[in-house]
């Protein structure tokens, strides 16, 4: 068992407040993202997990196990948490070869000379480059130097693999090939993993479960499919996707279990309140469960903002029933997919299509909206009141 639950971490650096009252657990065997833009906390979490800061308040248990308690200035040290961490450089013995560097935590271990040939030999073989062993980092290129660091973290078998933007030195090409060794290493090996990013496509690929920072807190948790399809605010939605959400301002209000929002998209009608918000209040946000009961009637309606995706968004060149007049502001083709910029009266609304579309600016089409994918959220608070369906 590799359970890790933070409860109540508070950091700091000086006077600067880093993590925020950070209620967070990662179950056995989760690959769990950190996730958000620079300077949000998501290194330092992941630096408290594995004993390298110690908090000022609150605890950290590990397999029921207390880690880390800031009142009683108690931290374990890094090397009995049964942790193994890979950092953003790739911190390789530049005279040894890559047997040699993968092997070297366990020779400090004492570890007999026949196992650690054959955990050594087992490490490369998993990550591809057992080809490799007899040469050294200077030989290799970013990404086999990348996965000899990861070899080397997985070779003693921990308990819990923690990564800080692994792949970030990468380029393009060799990051969705890392992403899906990494992939498959956490479907093998059942290792609880805590992955700090930056970057949305890493989380969303990778991860069974996304943590959501912005400034020191935890906004929102949950799965993949989750955090893109009902971000717990306008952040986060703002944040995860891209191409860019759509957002238009709007006045909602509630009929029964249905909501009527007024926009410059016109009068839409977003049926099944009930159905759409059931899943949302078991979703963690801030660090805290939900209200267990949904909100009312009057906290649902008022100026709001719709958001909707812009694969959600249909472009016709002719008018459909239901659809609404748009003109092009422009269009960008992107080889598997083309942009298309709509002006609908006083906005301007991002629409993906599949495929090479051409369209000419000033163009009249039509735009036809996916209503069961709109998210509705509060124009005062930024949170989510209407989620959309799974």
């Amino acid at each position: 068992m590799s359970r890790i639950e933070l409860q109540g971490i508070n950091k700091y650096y000086g006077d600067v407040h880093v993590l925020k009252d950070l209620d967070l657990v990662v179950e056995d065997g989760d690959f769990m993202t950190l996730l958000g833009p620079s300077g949000c906390g998501k290194t330092t979490t992941l630096r408290v997990i594995a004993g390298l800061e110690a908090p000022r308040r609150g605890t950290l248990t590990i397999d029921g196990i207390k880690a880390a308690d800031g009142e009683a200035l108690y931290n374990m040290a890094p090397a009995k948490r049964g942790v193994n961490l890979v950092f953003q450089s790739y911190a390789l013995w530049p005279h040894m070869t890559v047997a040699e560097n993968v092997a070297f935590g366990l020779a400090i271990r004492k570890t007999p000379k026949a196992e650690m040939a054959e955990l050594v030999a087992g490490a490369l073989k998993r990550m591809r480059i057992d080809e490799f062993a007899e040469r050294y980092p200077s030989e290799l290129s970013g990404g086999q130097q990348q996965r000899v660091a990861i070899a080397r973290s997985i070779v003693s078998k921990p308990r819990i693999l923690l990564l800080d933007e692994p792949l970030s030195n990468l380029d393009a090409k060799l990051r969705v090939e890392m992403r899906s060794e990494l992939k498959r290493l956490h479907s093998e090996l059942k290792t609880t993993v805590v992955y700090v990013t930056h970057d949305q496509v890493e989380a969303l690929t990778m991860s069974t479960k996304i943590a959501v920072f912005f400034e020191g807190r935890l906004v929102q948790c949950g799965s993949p499919k989750q955090i893109y399809g009902n971000p717990a605010d306008m952040r986060v939605a703002d944040f995860i996707g891209n191409p860019s959400i759509n957002f238009v301002p709007c006045v909602a209000s509630v009929e029964g279990d249905t909501m009527v929002t007024d926009s410059e998209l016109g009068r839409l009608v977003l049926a099944g309140i009930g159905a759409r918000n059931a899943g949302l209040y078991e979703a963690s946000t801030e660090g805290a469960a939900r209200e267990a009961a949904p909100p009312s009637a009057s906290a649902l309606s008022g100026e709001s903002t719709l958001a909707i995706r812009p694969e959600h968004v249909a472009v016709h060149r002719t008018h459909v029933p239901g659809s609404i007049e748009a003109r092009v502001y422009s269009a960008m083709p992107a080889g598997s997919e083309t942009l298309i910029h709509c002006a609908v009266r006083g906005s301007t609304i991002l629409a993906k299509a599949i495929g090479q579309e051409e369209f000419t600016s000033d163009q009249k089409i039509w735009i036809s909206l996916q209503t069961d994918k709109i998210n509705v959220y509060g124009k005062s608070s930024g949170k989510l009141t209407l989620g959309a369906t799974a």
